[in-house]
């Protein structure tokens, strides 16, 4: 006796379809997994008869061998129980074999037969969208992620009974309603709270309009972290391509609550963070690190050079490419991670040095090696690097409140549009992720601003990487200006945020 369930398995952020066999024949009574399956697959055998049984089905007394298809692909993830448990099923002739032919199932299954709420059900639904299937059974906790797919009809479950009766036409599953997007910012901060700190806030303003990383130095209580938590506040807002590229992130990694995420991500680790917490990994199930959960949003690195400097340099790769790599002994699996960099990090080890009010007590020796705690390549990769001055005694008592953030966010927006115009035909949406030979040919530089960035590759000991961020910093303060051309005034401002450490 043989029938087939179709299931998918998770890659990186992508759903991989996997055909489920099942084959039950003589001899003693068992459940043999073949098709190359991970360990949460394998615990599946311990799962999946106590969840047939409790829901009042028959188990077969006899040889099983379930076989998932492509047997080269690695199966990870505990997703994979609802379509291994229907495929026996209909292999013992308790479901209509025809019924399956047109849906695929993702769920785990508890021993008293519930199918529990699954990680990754909305990369399922765009792939079974793509694999021109009718609809897919989901554990019923999932069902709004799920239904964020448009044209697939999503049933559903919060049972193995429920998805039996559903595929014997003996239960009719609820309808799914796809909530209103939640455009609410995760916290309520605003700019107008930030006083003082002109040079700091233009600066944020120009990274938001070009997608462009930051490195803020200063002082402790200097206001970097204020400024960091409110950057996400003045980007634009998430397309709906945007808003499902976070949501399928956040959903494979297990921490999407309900719905469509609508606001930027703003995540902010703790310098003890692991490799694999910041970058992506684990054993096993391969999940998404922080650097992609800040996808098309901000990634915070507070206290930078207490960061483990392993972990640090291994944001080369997103910086430039805005993906995140991660090699396992049974392949590779990539991230998306586009984000925008605030690292923010004291002056020194004492935290003072430069400081008007406070002395500091740090050595020159231990000054110079807390700064090489920063390698030239990844500080090459940052494209604005300024001092965040203490704020002055008026600046702290003054009453009025600074520009809010929807009036930044107006002229970002605006710059933004004016970018999506220029680079249609090669694909990016801003300056920051134009690439360098690109950037000279869009530069339209005027002849001021050009005989200033040739001067400033000697005074400044610029790169070539260097010269080219510090191009494209200037063609957004010229779109920040609405100008066509980079003048002499845009390549000083852009050439200011650029502090030697």
């Amino acid at each position: 006796m043989y029938a087939r369930s179709v299931g998918f398995t998770i890659l990186g952020v992508r759903g991989r379809l996997v055909v489920v066999e099942a084959h039950i024949g003589r001899g003693l009574p068992s459940l043999t997994l073949t098709g190359l399956p991970g360990a949460a697959v394998n615990d599946a055998r311990d799962r999946i008869r106590p969840a047939v049984e409790s829901s009042e089905l028959e188990w077969p007394l006899r040889r099983i061998v379930v076989n998932l298809s492509p047997g080269n692909v690695r199966k990870d993830g505990p997703g994979l129980d609802l379509p291994i448990a229907v495929a026996v099923l209909a292999a013992s002739s308790q479901i209509p074999r025809p019924a399956l032919a047109r849906y695929a199932f993702v769920g785990e299954v508890s021993l008293r037969g519930d199918v529990v709420a699954t990680p990754g059900v909305l990369s399922v639904a765009i792939a079974a969208k793509r694999a021109d299937l009718a609809g897919v059974v989901v554990p019923a906790a999932n069902a709004v992620e799920a239904s964020l797919v448009d044209g697939l009809r999503i049933v559903p479950a919060e049972t193995v009974r429920d998805v039996v009766g559903f595929l014997r036409g003996s239960w009719s599953p609820p309808a799914v309603s796809t909530p209103a997007c939640d455009e609410r910012p995760s916290v309520a901060v605003d700019f107008a709270e930030v006083r003082g700190q002109a040079h700091a806030r233009r600066a944020l303003e120009v990274a938001a309009a070009g997608g462009h990383n930051v490195l803020l130095i200063g002082s402790p209580g200097a206001g970097k972290t204020m400024l960091a938590r409110r950057l996400a506040t003045i980007l634009p807002s998430l397309s709906r391509a945007e808003a499902l590229e976070v949501t399928q992130l956040h959903s494979v990694a297990g921490s999407l609550e309900d719905g469509l995420l609508a606001s930027r991500p703003f995540r902010a680790p703790h310098h003890s963070v692991s490799m694999a917490a910041l970058l992506g990994g684990g054993s096993g199930y391969v999940r998404p690190g922080e650097v992609s959960l800040a996808h098309h949003g901000v990634l915070f690195l507070d206290e930078f050079t207490e960061f483990r400097r392993d972990a640090v340099e291994s944001l080369r790769q997103p910086l430039e490419d805005g993906r995140i790599v991660v090699a396992r002994m049974v392949g590779q699996v990539e991230f998306p991670a586009r984000f925008t960099l605030v690292a923010a990090a004291n002056p020194c080890p004492c935290g003072f040095e430069g400081d008007q009010r406070r002395h500091c007590r740090c050595a020159p020796n231990r000054v110079e090696a807390y700064r090489h705690k920063l390698s030239g390549p990844l500080l090459d990769r940052i494209d604005l690097r300024l001092v965040v001055p203490r704020l002055t005694e008026r600046e702290l008592l003054e009453q009025a409140p600074g520009e809010p953030s929807a009036s930044i966010r107006a002229r970002v927006e605006e710059a933004r549009d004016r970018q999506r115009r220029r680079y249609a035909a090669f694909g990016v949406s801003s300056n920051g992720q134009l690439p360098g030979p690109a950037a000279r040919r869009e530069a339209l530089l005027a002849s001021g601003a050009q005989a200033m960035l040739a001067s400033a590759v000697e005074s400044l000991s610029l790169t070539g990487r260097g010269f080219d961020r510090a191009l494209k910093v200037a063609r957004t303060v010229a779109d920040l200006a609405g100008s066509d051309r980079i003048e002499a005034d845009h390549v000083a401002e852009a050439l200011s945020y650029r502090i030697d450490l």
